[in-house]
């Protein structure tokens, strides 16, 4: 396929796609400006300001940036804590200048330590979550968001209340049979393959079949299947620019000497910056091309964006997952696709304002549903349950949380719980305990993490206090990289100290001299004339067949450093000869695990 080929037809997957992101981000800017407590053109301003700034300035070519719901929470109490929105709106500017700054100081590489776990936990959550919210819209019942309803309520979205409701409310035939078929159509869409190669994607024929189904039959059948009211899109209409510039809103400059509103900013800058981070993280996994989005250009990139949203009425602007996994559902090759879908929001809203409400809320939820399951799909639960606990447990957390609390919630407690697995898998092997015999005796060998923190100490200090009294212990510390001073000075008091009082033989190796510790042999795993004359057959049979299983498991205790040479040369003597070939590739020693010579 010739070059210009290749670009056309990116630019009609770019186009097609940012139609399906338009028509879904319509509905949701306006709803999460209504949860927000915020104004409606507010969160319209932002999709328009996250298409176009953010696409524009950013590198990653299949994120899509507008008012994201993970925020409602925060921008609500910070509205009523700064107690007008336009204090909030001087709040939004000053965390945007945050993220530029933090963006010009590449400080994106914050987003490489959050665990693959907490990613696809968020992950999982958002489409558990968009899956619980689309069933009232499915089936036609909405809340009528009024007088009755509370602000927790509001700000918390309901759901479960919602979801209940659904049993004692009449169901509406037209919105439920809207929801179910495009339900299936996207189905069928995905599993066909002649269909998944038809110009227009699946979920723009579905609301095309649904403004058509309802407007030409059910129309025809009266109030009981013709949807209308609360069940369309509901975009507001102006008859003149001049009625659109007079609703717009702008930052209050003279609260700068209010220190909550630099609270709130920094407030919605690190949970902005966060969720982008990690949205952004989480979309490059569904890439199917596994492009890299530079993280410190997308801060930058936010940052301006939340810069130009405070300064013209808009709501914070984040990476949304949602509308990200539908622009690589939907074809989207570049961020052309985000552009697009920026002044698609701002033409429509200017110009055909009365064409989308035409749409019915039923079909857009049924194309939400999908996408929702997609991303809480069963192979990835399953994927994460067979990696083991320490996957699956931060994973299970951080997804249950996002839908019983909040994303910002549920990020902070898969984080927690991840940093408790590593934290406790620290204190519990820190070392490997290897009980060898020798031709003298018995001797517990401790070999040393490569890195040994304060975390590490308790168990370290337990493994010395099970040593019998009279015992022989060798602390090796030859694969170790770093020791905390804390078990350090612990080591040396158990050299100077508790060892002589117990009697017990204590070995150290391969402890560097800065550790202000020395080296130290006292074992007795080398072979004196004395011990060389009391062996049988049967103990050497025993001794070899024990190093060689030491060997085949792969725990090896014998180096050839020079201090084993040199112990070799003066220390022991021979109580075996085996006859091997020259040229072997390795040495007989090490095949039984024995010192040089």
């Amino acid at each position: 396929m010739s070059r210009q080929a290749t670009l056309a037809d990116s630019l009609r997957r770019d186009l097609t796609a940012s139609l399906v992101i338009f028509l879904v981000a319509l509905p949701l800017c306006l709803g999460i400006a209504l949860a927000s407590n915020a104004p409606l053109i507010s969160g319209l301003i932002s999709g328009i300001i996250g298409g176009i700034v953010v696409g524009t300035l950013s590198h990653s070519q299949t994120s899509v940036s507008g008012p994201a719901a993970g925020l409602t929470a925060v921008v609500s109490t910070q509205i009523a804590l700064l107690g007008s929105f336009e204090s909030f709106l001087m709040a939004v500017t000053l965390a945007g200048l945050i993220q530029v700054i933090a963006g010009l100081l590449r400080a994106g590489f914050v987003s490489m330590f959050i665990p693959s776990g907490v990613v696809k936990g968020m992950l999982t959550g958002i489409g558990l979550l968009l899956i619980l919210k689309q069933f009232p819209y499915l089936f036609g019942y909405d809340i009528p968001l009024g007088k009755n309803i509370s602000f927790a309520e509001l700000v918390n979205q309901n759901i479960f209340h919602d979801l209940i409701s659904l049993a004692v409310v009449p169901w509406h035939a037209g919105a439920m049979t809207i929801g179910i078929l495009s339900i299936i159509l996207l189905l069928i869409w995905d599993r066909i393959q002649l269909l998944k190669r038809f110009p227009i994607p699946g979920p723009l024929i579905v609301v095309a079949v649904a403004v058509a189904i309802n407007q030409l039959v059910f129309a025809r059948l009266g109030a009981g299947w013709y949807i209308r009211g609360a069940g369309m899109v509901q975009v507001p209409v102006f008859s003149s620019l001049e009625e659109f510039d007079q609703i717009l809103l702008f930052p209050d400059f003279s609260t700068l000497a209010d220190s909550k509103v630099y609270v709130a900013a920094i407030t919605i800058a690190i949970v902005a910056s966060l969720e982008t981070l990690l949205n952004l993280e989480a979309v490059d996994r569904l890439d199917p091309r596994q492009r890299h989005s530079p993280r410190s250009r997308e801060l930058f990139a936010q940052g301006c964006g939340n810069l130009s949203a405070g300064l013209l009425g808009g709501l914070p602007v984040t990476s949304v997952i949602v509308r990200s996994s539908l622009n690589i559902n939907s074809g989207g090759q570049t961020k052309f696709s985000a552009i697009m879908n920026g002044f698609l929001l701002l033409g429509c809203f200017l110009l055909i304002p009365q064409l989308l409400n035409l749409i019915p809320l039923a079909c857009l939820a049924g194309i939400l549903l999908v996408t929702g399951c997609k991303l809480a799909s069963p192979n990835l639960i399953r994927q994460m349950y067979q990696a083991g606990r320490y996957q699956f447990i931060p994973y299970s957390f951080t997804a249950i949380t996002i839908v019983m609390v909040d994303i910002l919630t549920g990020i902070l407690t898969g984080l927690a719980t991840s940093v408790s697995f590593i934290l406790y898998s620290n204190m519990r092997s820190p070392l490997h305990r290897i009980l060898e015999k020798h031709v003298g005796g018995e001797i517990m060998r401790i070999e040393l993490a490569s890195q040994v923190s304060f975390f590490n100490r308790a168990a370290i200090e337990r493994a010395l206090l099970e040593i019998p009294q009279g015992g022989y212990v060798v602390i090796d510390a030859r694969k170790t990289d770093y020791i905390d001073p804390d078990v350090l000075t612990m080591l040396s008091e158990f050299q100077n100290i508790t060892a002589p009082a117990r009697g017990i033989h204590l070995s150290l190796r391969g402890f560097r001299k800065s550790y202000d510790l020395i080296d130290e042999i006292q074992t007795i795993d080398y072979t004196t004339a004395e011990l060389q004359g009391q062996l049988t057959p049967d103990d050497v049979i025993i001794l070899l067949r024990e190093g060689n299983k030491r060997f085949r498991s792969g725990i090896l205790t014998r180096g050839e450093s020079i201090q084993d040479i040199q112990d070799a040369l003066n220390l022991s003597n021979a109580f075996v000869t085996i006859l091997s070939c020259s040229d072997s590739y390795m040495n007989v020693e090490s095949i039984f695990d024995l010192r040089p010579g």
